[in-house]
């Protein structure tokens, strides 16, 4: 059955706290990004059983919902359209976010907003060299051909040409102008400059330098090197933007870049990348050490670790590691760890798919194994594995085996940026690459079948015993041609456009009324089934031949988690006009300081013409 995406934004929306409670919002190919106010108004339980929330997880500063490729973008559509928010782009959510983030986090997801851009490029890059070195195994004579020296260039432009990329993507982050940044790349590779990867020929005292002041600068390029680069343009942009606030408007147009540029290059070359480039050969020294220290432990270690670099979102500043490796050495060792973490997530979240009896939950888990073997492990990670947390365990055991059996066999990569079954096209040892992936997600698959039981479902609340009803429904209140809904509650139905809530009253929920209600109790307004039951028990979402009812006692009540509510059905179960569904004490809502008012509302209310509100 295809997901009503209305339905699905109105429900997102209903258990985020309010419009005020939403500084902005956004999407990228699985998630919908939000950025809250106060993460306490949000009711966590309720949006992950929403119909079309795979999973959700804070980080970097938003609250991230996993939705699904091809269905975020619809569901984002309904969702602004159901808030009247304004399109944000990923970059404002960012902005907006990044300012609730401690510095340190904010030091460390720096690398991977740098690299997340220009990942298509190299993963693109990557497998094409692959495909371009494995075909002369085959067709050796291919390897004399044109056809291989063509794609040979096609592949490695990205490496070659790594530091323009990333210059470019750097301006983007640090809000400086990207062209100059592309300068600030270009002329760390320029063709004048001996090449990285070629100075090791030249005998000692043979390479040129310059005398540049008090320096003496050595002429060689910055071929595959990162953080000298994010370095030199975070510099350019931050004296761009001073620049601008101080030279007069008549020549800023020519002083700013002029300055920006000569400025940064001056100090690139005689300050930054001499020394940072050898603080960046130490970093990749560091980690070459680790993954081959004792006997591989630190690889077991690191693959341990890499999933919760994963729920942190700081797993990408592994790209600057891996950038290194490939620029110093051919092969990207670091991919094997990456790789065996993210396959045990795929083989404890098929382990759940499998066993799970949950239809909802074996929906989600099937689709995020699926992407998770591919290397997308965020749907598997936050919507199944951290969720219940022992198969999260078995993913981290079962990684830390796979990555110390990578460290024993010793192969690696000619890309980054591409993990499990694509990694095939990648590695330079399949045969062990493809007995690590088995290992990683056979470990996590047993353990997650051994460890993992899936919860009883809570048993079903205590059915009442027959009685007269205290309230007879008979007023019809809202009818359309789907049907009609009497008054659920005993009181004086007044217009929507009086419900004391901003959300309620302009129909952003969908069609209906408000009743004051003179008694606290809530019985069907129809024949039916109980569509949802919240925890909070502040709520009901009620079906019946199409038509969606949302029947919310009080303003804010979210608030009160429960406390003065009382459930007498739950959610599936067929229900009969009058029956009681729920009682609510309204002295108690009123010593919360929140309003009783009840808002009964015809949630899909778009999907029909005639709809008419109001006490008949």
């Amino acid at each position: 059955m295809a997901l009503d995406y209305r339905k699905c934004a109105e429900e997102i929306f209903s258990h985020l706290g309010g419009k005020e409670n939403i500084i902005s919002a956004a999407h990228c190919a699985t998630r919908l990004r939000l950025v809250i106010a106060d993460n306490s108004k949000i009711d966590t339980k309720a949006l992950e059983e929403v119909e079309g929330v795979k999973g959700l997880f804070d980080s970097n500063g938003q609250l991230q919902l996993i939705i699904g490729t091809g269905t975020v973008n619809k569901v984002y559509d309904e969702f602004l359209a159901v808030t009247g928010l304004t399109a944000a782009t990923k970059a404002e959510v960012k902005e907006a976010a990044a300012s609730k983030m401690p510095l340190w986090k904010k030091i460390l997801k720096t690398p991977g907003d740098v690299f997340v851009p220009i990942l298509p490029a190299i993963v693109a890059s990557g497998l094409m060299m692959g495909l371009v070195e494995a075909l002369p195994r085959f067709i050796p004579a291919f390897g004399e051909s044109d056809w291989y020296s063509f794609l040979d260039l096609v592949a490695n432009t990205a490496f070659a040409l790594l530091p323009v990329l990333v210059a470019i993507s750097s301006a983007r982050v640090f809000g400086g102008n990207i062209f100059l940044g592309a300068v600030i790349g270009l002329m760390m590779v320029h063709p004048a400059l001996i090449n990285a990867w070629t100075v090791g020929n030249y005998a000692a005292g043979t390479i040129p330098t310059w005398k540049l002041l008090f320096f003496t600068v050595n002429q060689v390029g910055y071929q595959g090197h990162v953080i000298p680069v994010i370095l030199a343009v975070f510099l350019m942009s931050k004296l761009e933007a001073w620049l601008h606030k101080h030279v007069p408007e008549m020549i800023d147009l020519f002083v700013t870049p002029l300055v920006t540029v000569l400025a940064t290059a001056f100090v690139t070359f005689t300050i930054i990348g001499p020394a940072f480039s050898v603080l960046e050969n130490w970093i990749l020294e560091a980690a070459q050490q680790l993954i081959t220290v004792g006997f591989g432990i630190g690889s077991l270690i690191m693959g341990a670790i890499y999933p919760f670099t994963v729920v942190m979102g700081l797993h990408h500043m592994y790209n600057v590691i891996e950038a290194g490796m490939i620029a110093s050495t051919g092969v990207n060792t670091w991919m094997p760890i990456a790789s065996a973490a993210n396959f045990a997530q795929f083989g404890a979240c098929l382990a759940v798919a499998l066993k799970t009896k949950n239809q909802k939950t074996k929906s989600v888990a099937l689709p995020s194994s699926l992407s998770a073997s591919l290397g997308i492990t965020e749907p598997a990670i936050f919507g199944i594995n951290f969720r219940f947390m022992k198969p999260f365990i078995a993913g981290v055991i079962g990684g830390a085996i796979g990555s110390l059996f990578a460290s024993w066999v010793g192969f690696g990569a000619t890309t980054y940026g591409v993990t499990g079954i694509p990694g095939l096209l990648a590695v330079n040892n399949m045969p062990m690459y493809i007995i690590e992936l088995l290992i990683s997600a056979g470990i996590a698959f047993f353990l997650t079948n051994l460890l993992w039981k899936e919860e009883e479902p809570k048993s079903a609340p205590k059915k009442e015993e027959k009685e007269e009803p205290v309230f007879v429904p008979e007023k019809i209140v809202i009818s359309c041609g789907a049907g009609t809904i009497l008054q659920p509650v005993p009181g004086k139905v007044i217009p929507q456009s009086e419900i004391p809530d901003e959300t309620f009253a302009e129909g952003v929920l969908g069609d209906g009324v408000g009743i004051e209600p003179s008694e606290g109790i809530v019985v069907a307004p129809f024949d039916g089934t109980v569509s949802q039951a919240p925890d909070t028990k502040h709520a009901l979402g009620l079906e019946c031949n199409g038509m969606e009812l949302l029947i919310h006692v009080g303003v804010n009540t979210v608030n009160m988690n429960g406390d003065g509510f009382e459930l007498f059905v739950e959610e599936g179960q067929e229900i009969k006009t009058g029956q009681k569904l729920m009682s609510f004490d309204r002295a108690k809502i009123a010593a919360a300081g929140y309003s009783d008012t009840v808002a009964v509302l015809l949630t899909n209310s778009y999907d029909y013409d005639d709809v008419v509100c109001g006490e008949a």
